[in-house]
């Protein structure tokens, strides 16, 4: 994501925001949703422990 963590929560924020935004609109199931905010949390949790 990024060596900043702020600029990573920003990142994780903006993707979160995308991937609601397109649950709600339908383009997405309920299972997809979890997966992808699953991965980006992941990807959040590493870039700020480093």
């Amino acid at each position: 994501m990024s060596d900043d963590p702020e600029r990573a929560v920003e990142a994780f924020l903006d993707a979160a925001d995308t991937v609601y935004g397109e649950y709600e609109q339908g383009y997405m199931n309920a299972d997809v949703a979890l997966s992808q905010l699953e991965t980006r949390i992941e990807t959040l949790r590493e870039s700020v422990e480093e």
